[in-house]
């Protein structure tokens, strides 16, 4: 199984983008997304997981751990055969089809770009639906 250690998601997500197929969101059940995310590279189905490095104390050590931007989801590319196969590793909760293709691959693509930069992100748990922002 590939060591998500060295999980390059640039080039995950590139891989993904020139895939065939159309996007597709996996909602996972609680803290699956790397286990899927192995199982998926294992099957060599195109997927994107976002991934932020942060640092843990375990035992008064501090660790660096990367963990999913988004907790609970995985983006997948590929035809319905692949959302189904990826849905036959009982670590799916929801499969959440995506209508607009060519949005969703705009916003991946700024997401890669914004997480190899240098910059730390840091995502706001405070925000609402309504609620206008500056970024």
């Amino acid at each position: 199984m590939p060591d998500l250690s060295i999980y390059d998601a640039k080039a995950a997500f590139e891989m993904a983008c020139s895939a065939p197929g159309s996007w597709h969101v996996l909602h996972t059940k609680s803290r699956q997304e790397k286990a899927i995310s192995e199982a998926l590279a294992t099957l060599k189905i195109a997927h994107y997981l976002p991934l932020v490095s942060v640092t843990r104390t375990y035992g008064g050590r501090k660790v660096p751990v990367d963990l999913p931007l988004f907790p609970g989801y995985l983006f997948l590319k590929g035809s319905k055969d692949e959302v189904y196969t990826a849905d036959r590793t009982k670590r799916v909760a929801h499969i959440i089809p995506v209508s607009d293709q060519e949005k969703i691959t705009w916003e991946l693509r700024n997401l890669s770009l914004a997480l190899t930069s240098t910059v730390p992100l840091d995502p706001f748990h405070y925000l609402r639906i309504g609620v206008k922002v500056f970024v």
